[in-house]
């Protein structure tokens, strides 16, 4: 029997931008079983997603080259109004666009992003119960329509044994978006002896704060996935209390490599990070500060984030991941079987 292709949809990535989506699915497409009725095919949009008409474009060219099933990978919501509605499944990866200043772009950007792709999709798939939450009270569709499937963790982060730097701990910060709440952090840790790493590209202001705390820090961007873990395995702490995350996945690399984790008590984090993981209120300095004192401190709580970090990633195995979606597919073939 003829196999039915599934077309995983991907954008097409900017010179500086971000691989997580594309890294996730690639290891989901090598767990697929192989004796799946399903054969997996991927697409990559010619256009970038910048302005009306590239995006138009990306939508017209999406068309020719749908398969059985269509599975949009994210980011690219729109792609999704040039499939087939009933054969097309859409995943999101979270709401954070809906935090633009601009009340207009904000609008245009649920009716772009959130409102017509959900609406003309069979299923839409979050990467979390917290933007499943975001998705169901910005569009108003029913919950049912939603499925929570988890990224997969990236191979690449793996276990490295390292002995806890006490006198000073290096602090490993990712990100300087403005969800990734680098001004608390380094508010946190001002008089505390600790070496900060930041990935990410410091600006003035950042350099500015760090010097006004006299944190002692090096700083990288740009950089690659092995030397991402060696980041990691350099570290003695995660220091990730962000203010707003469809996944995490920050957590989960430093829990796959072992190291102790802070994070926030909020979105998407403590459901991530299950019981691996310091949790605190990102909001409060206070909070944060307490939470990287602790783990410091307290050696035997210390490891015991660390096994509990290392029993919480088997959750986000490529293998479990692949079953979901091949059920996904499988639920939406039966239905347009029936209908």
């Amino acid at each position: 029997m003829r196999k039915r292709r599934v077309v995983l949809f991907f954008r097409k990535l900017r010179s500086t931008g971000n691989f997580s989506i594309e890294i996730s699915f690639e290891r989901m497409a090598k767990s697929f079983p192989r004796e799946s009725k399903f054969e997996l095919d991927s697409f990559v949009s010619s256009y970038l997603s910048n302005g009306l008409l590239a995006r138009l474009r990306g939508v017209i060219e999406a068309r020719r080259f749908r398969g059985d099933i269509n599975h949009v990978t994210g980011d690219v919501h729109y792609l999704v109004l040039g499939l087939p509605g009933k054969n097309t499944l859409l995943t999101i990866h979270d709401c954070g666009f809906m935090g633009h200043p601009n009340p207009l772009a904000r609008r245009v950007l649920k009716w772009f992003w959130l409102d017509l792709p959900v609406r003309h999709c069979r299923y839409v798939t979050a990467v979390s119960e917290a933007t499943k939450r975001d998705i169901v009270r910005y569009t108003g569709c029913s919950p049912d329509k939603v499925v929570v499937v988890p990224t997969v963790i990236s191979d690449g982060f793996y276990r490295s044994k390292k002995e806890f730097n006490v006198e000073c701990p290096r602090i490993l910060h990712i990100g300087l978006a403005h969800n990734k709440n680098f001004a608390r952090h380094v508010e946190a840790i001002a008089g505390i002896k600790c070496h900060f790493h930041v990935v990410g590209k410091l600006e003035a202001s950042h350099v500015e704060l760090l010097e006004k705390y006299n944190i002692c820090y090096t700083s990288e961007y740009n950089i690659s996935q092995a030397d991402m873990q060696r980041a990691y395995a350099e570290s003695d702490i995660l220091l990730f209390a962000s203010t707003l995350e469809g996944f995490g996945m920050p957590v989960l690399e430093a829990q796959s490599v072992g190291r102790p984790v802070v994070t926030s008590n909020v979105s998407s984090m403590p459901e991530v990070a299950g019981s691996g993981a310091c949790l605190v209120n990102p909001r409060d300095v206070r909070s944060i500060r307490a939470g990287v004192l602790k783990v410091i401190g307290d050696p035997g709580y210390r490891d015991a984030l660390v096994e509990k970090g290392f029993e919480n990633i088997r959750r986000f195995s490529a293998d479990a991941v692949a079953k979901q979606y091949e059920a996904l597919y499988a639920a939406m073939v039966e239905m347009n079987d029936v209908s």
